[in-house]
C-alpha cells in the first residue's frame, strides 16, 4: 500500500499546485474510455477532509410509490459541460443547473407518461450531450430518453426542442420494435454518442416472458434522429422463441479504432434457458461493433448459457496496460459473478488467463446447463467464488439454527448452480457482486478501483401448474413485480420464479459479513493491492459495524490527486477514500443512499464533486430527489 501512495504522490507532486481545467465530465462515465477518472489534483488524501457543501438542490421530482406514482429509482450521473451541470430525472425532466451556485438556468418537461411500463419503479440514469463544434441554436444539445421509448433533444443552451430532431425534438424509438412487442424499449440509460452518432440501447421488463423483443443497438443521427444502423444479438431463428440480450447499461468507445464496447445481457426468460438450447453466442457477452456500420467486430461471452441473469452490467473500461515492453489497448469488464475480464479491445483475446471449470447440472424440466464456465484467477474475482460464505453465526444462534438448516435445505454446488424447484442459493444475488457503477482506473498507472456487494439470494422454481397459487396464497411480503426481489412469472416457460434474499426469520442476512467491500488491483500484474470493508449497513434504524461493510450500488471516481469519490451504501453517506488504502478521508450524510456515480470537475477555476442522492429500494425503502454539490473553501 505504500508503494501505491508514493506513486500517487509522485505524479501530484509533479503536477504542482496549479490546477488545470478539467474541461468537462461529459457522459455517464465522464469519458467514452469509462474510466471515471477526473485530472483534478485539488482533492488530495491532505485536503479533502476541508470539503463544505458547496450548494444542494431538490428537485421535486420524487415518490415514495405511497400514492398515486410509482417508486422512484435516481441513478443518474450528472454531465458537465457547456459551463452547465445537466441533469436528468425520474419524471424524465432536464434540469439545467449553474455548477457554482445549483440555480436553475432552465428546465424541460418531457411530460411522458409517469407508469412503471417496465420497470418496478420510475428510473433515470440521466442525459446525454453533444455538440456540433458549429455556432448557433441547437448545435449544442442534451438528451433525455423515457420509459415510454422517446428520446428528446434539446437545446442546450436554452432548453427548447430541436425542431430537425425527429418530429419537433422528439424521436419514437419504439417505432422499430416491431417483433415479440410486449412491452416498449424503455430508455432508462442515457445513450452513448460519438461523434455525430448516438448509440442507443433499452431496458425491457425482466422475469416476466419467455418471447421478448430481440435486443438491439441502434444507431441515429444526432442531429436529425434518422436511423443510420440497427444490429441484433440473438440468432434470427431463435427470435420467435426467446428474447432481449439487450443493452441496458451504458457503453464505452474507442473512436480511433472505429468501435464501441457494448455490455450484452442475458436471454429471456432469465432463470429457465430451455427454449434456447442451441446457444445464444452474443448473449451475456462484451461485444465489439463498428460505429460506422454496426458491425460486429468481436464478441467474448463470459457466460455460456446463462440462467442466472448474469447481465454484463456496465460499460468496458478502456485503458492501455504494459505487455512485451509495448502498450497493448486493454478493455476491463467487471461482471455480476465478480469475475474480472482483461481483454485485447482491438481482438477481445485475454490479456489474463481464462479457464473453463466443470459447473453443476441442471434438473430442470427440458433444461440443460452449459457444462464449463470461464473462470478468471488472476486478477482475483471481487469476491470469493469458490465457495458460498459461511453461515453467519450471529442470525444462526437467533433464529435457532434457521440459517443452517436453510443451507442444508436448498442447493448450492458452486458458483453457476442452476435454479432448481428445491430452492437454490444464488451467490452472488442477481444485482451481482458489481452492477452498473463499473470500475473505475487512474489510466496514468493502470490501477482499477471498484466496489463490490456480497448478498446471497433464494431462487425458486414454481412449476406452471402451481403458480398462480402460489403467488396469491404467499404470505412472507413477497409480490409479483418486486425490485429484484418477489415473484415473476416467467410466461411461456414450465416454470415461474419465487426470489428472496436468504435472511432469517428476524430479517438478518444468514450469510456472514462482509457484505460489502473496495478493493484496488494493479492492471499490469493482475496483483490486488488492497481489499477493505466498505460503508455500513443499516437496518430498524441501527447501524452494522464497519467491518461489515454494506451492498453498495453505483460506482467510484478516482481523481489524480489521490482520492476516491464513491456514494454508493445503505447508510446515505457520500465518502472520499484515499486511493491509496482505501481508507475513509471524509464523508456526508446525504437524504437517501446516492446509488449514482458522481461527477468531478472544474468550473471557473475551482473543483467540484457533486451527488445525485436518489435511492433504490435494493438497498432499503429510502428514495429521495437531492443534488449536493461539494468544493474545499477558497483560499
Amino acid at each position: 500500500m505504500w508503494g501505491l501512495r508514493v506513486l500517487l504522490g509522485a505524479v501530484v507532486g509533479l503536477a504542482g499546485p496549479v490546477q488545470a481545467e478539467q474541461p468537462r465530465w461529459d457522459t455517464f462515465n465522464g469519458t467514452l474510455a469509462a474510466t471515471k477518472f477526473a485530472d483534478v489534483t485539488t482533492f488530495t488524501p491532505e485536503t479533502v477532509g476541508r470539503l463544505q457543501r458547496a450548494w444542494e438542490v431538490r428537485t421535486g421530482d420524487v415518490s415514495d410509490g405511497s400514492g398515486d406514482l410509482p417508486e422512484t429509482v435516481w441513478s443518474a450521473t450528472p454531465i458537465y459541460a457547456n459551463g452547465t451541470l445537466y441533469l436528468g430525472t425520474p419524471f424524465y425532466r432536464i434540469l439545467a443547473l449553474d455548477p457554482a451556485t445549483g440555480q436553475e438556468r432552465w428546465s424541460y418537461d418531457t411530460r411522458s407518461t409517469l407508469k412503471a411500463l417496465t420497470q418496478p419503479a420510475l428510473k433515470n440514469r440521466g442525459v446525454a450531450y453533444w455538440e456540433s463544434g458549429a455556432d448557433g441554436p441547437c448545435e449544442k444539445r442534451v438528451y433525455l430518453g423515457t420509459m415510454d421509448a422517446t428520446l428528446h433533444a434539446v437545446d442546450a443552451d436554452t432548453g427548447q426542442p430541436c425542431a430537425d430532431f425527429g418530429e419537433n425534438g422528439v424521436l419514437n424509438v419504439n417505432q422499430w420494435n416491431e417483433t415479440n412487442d410486449v412491452f416498449p424499449f424503455s430508455l432508462l440509460q442515457p445513450p452513448t454518442i460519438v461523434g455525430d452518432v448516438i448509440l442507443i440501447g433499452w431496458s425491457g421488463k425482466d422475469w416476466a416472458y419467455s418471447v421478448e423483443p430481440p435486443g438491439n443497438l441502434m444507431a441515429v443521427s444526432a442531429r436529425t434522429g434518422e436511423l443510420l444502423w440497427d444490429t441484433g444479438f440473438i440468432p434470427a431463428d431463435l427470435i420467435p422463441r426467446t428474447g432481449t440480450a439487450n443493452i441496458w447499461s451504458s457503453m464505452s468507445a474507442d473512436p480511433d479504432l472505429g468501435l464501441v464496447y457494448v455490455p450484452v445481457s442475458s436471454p429471456s426468460p432469465n432463470y429457465w434457458g430451455g427454449n434456447r438450447l442451441e446457444g445464444v453466442p452474443l448473449a451475456t457477452s462484451i461485444t465489439a461493433v463498428e460505429i460506422a456500420t454496426g458491425k460486429i467486430a468481436w464478441s467474448y461471452q463470459h457466460i455460456h448459457h446463462d440462467i442466472w441473469d448474469y447481465d454484463t452490467p456496465s460499460a468496458p473500461t478502456l485503458v492501455d496496460l504494459p505487455r512485451g515492453g509495448a502498450q497493448v489497448p486493454a478493455l476491463v469488464q467487471t461482471t455480476k459473478q465478480g469475475l474480472i475480464f482483461v481483454l485485447d479491445r482491438r481482438t477481445g483475446a485475454p490479456l489474463f488467463p481464462v479457464r473453463e471449470r466443470p459447473v453443476p447440472a441442471s434438473d430442470a424440466e427440458g433444461e440443460v446447463a452449459a457444462q464449463t464456465q470461464p473462470f478468471v484467477p488472476h486478477p482475483p474475482p471481487t469476491v470469493p467464488v469458490d465457495a458460498l460464505p459461511e453461515v453467519w453465526w450471529l442470525a444462526d444462534a437467533l433464529s435457532f439454527g434457521q440459517c443452517s438448516r436453510d443451507r442444508d435445505r436448498f442447493r448450492y454446488d458452486g458458483m453457476f448452480t442452476p435454479p432448481s424447484t428445491q430452492g437454490t442459493l444464488l451467490w452472488p444475488g442477481t444485482a451481482g457482486a458489481n452492477n452498473w457503477g463499473g470500475a473505475a482506473v487512474d489510466p496514468r498507472h493502470g490501477i482499477l478501483f471498484v466496489n463490490s456487494s456480497r448478498v446471497v439470494q433464494i431462487i425458486r422454481l414454481i412449476p406452471r401448474h402451481a403458480y398462480d397459487g402460489e403467488v396469491r396464497k404467499a404470505t412472507n411480503g413477497s409480490i409479483e413485480g418486486g425490485n429484484e426481489a418477489g415473484f415473476h412469472a416467467q410466461e411461456g416457460a414450465p416454470y415461474g420464479i419465487e426470489l428472496y434474499e436468504w435472511t432469517n426469520s428476524l430479517g438478518l442476512p444468514c450469510w456472514a459479513p462482509p457484505y460489502g467491500t473496495f478493493a484496488a488491483y494493479d492492471l499490469a500484474s493482475g496483483d490486488r493491492l488492497y481489499e477493505v470493508p466498505f460503508g455500513l449497513t443499516q437496518r430498524w434504524g441501527f447501524y452494522g459495524l464497519r467491518s461489515w461493510g454494506s451492498p453498495t450500488l453505483g460506482g467510484p471516481v478516482v481523481t489524480a490527486g489521490g482520492v476516491v469519490f464513491l456514494g454508493a451504501s445503505m447508510d446515505d453517506r457520500v465518502r472520499a477514500l484515499d486511493a491509496a488504502t482505501g481508507r475513509e478521508l471524509w464523508s456526508d450524510i446525504v437524504a437517501a443512499p446516492s446509488v449514482s456515480i458522481p461527477a468531478v470537475f472544474s468550473h471557473e477555476g475551482q473543483d467540484y464533486v457533486v451527488f445525485v442522492a436518489g435511492g433504490n429500494s435494493i438497498l432499503k425503502p429510502r428514495v429521495a430527489d437531492q443534488v449536493v454539490a461539494y468544493r474545499l473553501p477558497r483560499e
